[in-house]
């Protein structure tokens, strides 16, 4: 099937990531089923999706039209027999292998020979995944990032069976609906993002170990050195840009000295035991309590869209 053939997705999960997901679809104009298991999870995905888009109308990011159709795209069902029409299905259901075998080997009786099956996992193994799937040259990894409405990135993952059909059909799918896919060619754990986002996250948990500096010294130095370069250039590019040679060099000596543990750290082990899980619980490095919890995401998102809004500008 090409990618100009795929006209209904389905999918299973009313959370945020699902939720975001198939904002994303319904408003490039793609019929959307979502399923879970309770009518009270399908109307917290209601309410979730007119969130996300009041955010992306208040940021001029989206139309009154747009809306309208977002909302007029979307069904929402228990049954997934819904499924049976689909040319894509995206799981975005619990992050537990059992359950997701379980799930994509009773899906894949239901769909068309023809669809393409694809699991939204954070870093679990895909050939885990669709260890019950007996057609596996349609079934992917596709990893959109938190909150999927705003984050450009996705993730393709192949397994050992993908096909490459499978893939150059889906990520001409994802760049149709304004998303920038990154192909993975090896099943491996955290993929590349992940891999790279927690060697930074191991790193950092090191130095406040070691009493370098604050999580705030440790926040501002990422977010306004390496992290002020890496919307524009990655760091192979960077490298590139300031010279092989002279990256060789400092590798050559620094490398001895970053982390290489393999358990986390102390103190992130005290925050665990604690309950300070961040955000969620309203401490964690930081702290959040008396309405900071709010404040933090209302900042982030705000960031995020003025990201996202030049992004939209340098593609036109």
């Amino acid at each position: 099937m090409k990618f100009e053939n795929i006209n209904r997705i389905g999918i299973a999960g009313a959370g945020t990531m699902g939720s975001g997901i198939a904002l994303i679809f319904a408003r490039k104009g793609f019929e959307v089923q979502v399923t879970d298991l309770s009518i009270s999870l399908l109307e917290d995905s209601r309410r979730l999706v007119d969130i996300f888009n009041q955010t992306l109308l208040n940021e001029g990011l989206m139309t009154k039209e747009e809306e309208e159709i977002v909302m007029d795209n979307i069904q929402y069902t228990l049954d997934k027999s819904a499924f049976q029409d689909c040319d894509l299905i995206i799981e975005a259901i619990v992050e537990k292998m059992d359950i997701k075998q379980d799930f994509w080997k009773e899906v894949e009786e239901i769909v068309k020979p023809d669809a393409y099956l694809a699991t939204n996992t954070s870093g679990l193994s895909i050939d885990g995944i669709s260890e019950k799937v007996r057609d596996k040259s349609r079934f992917i990894g596709m990893h959109f990032w938190n909150p999927p409405h705003i984050v450009p990135l996705v993730e393709l993952i192949k397994g050992d069976s993908t096909s490459e059909s499978t893939v150059t059909v889906l990520r001409s799918l994802m760049e149709d609906i304004g998303k920038k896919p990154v192909v993975v060619q090896k099943d491996v754990p955290g993929f590349i993002g992940n891999r790279i986002q927690f060697a930074a996250f191991r790193e950092a948990l090191h130095i406040l170990q070691e009493g370098v500096g604050t999580p705030e010294d440790i926040d501002n130095a990422m977010k306004y050195g390496p992290g002020f370069r890496y919307p524009i250039m990655g760091p192979l590019e960077t490298s590139d840009m300031g010279g092989l040679d002279t990256f060789y060099y400092i590798s050559s000596y620094l490398f001895k000295s970053l982390s290489d543990g393999k358990e986390p750290t102390e103190k992130l082990q005290e925050l665990m035991e604690s309950g300070k899980h961040g955000v969620k619980s309203k401490e964690g490095f930081y702290d959040y309590s008396d309405g900071r919890d709010e404040e933090a995401i209302k900042r982030r998102d705000k960031m995020f869209l003025k990201m996202l809004k030049h992004i939209h500008m340098e593609d036109k």
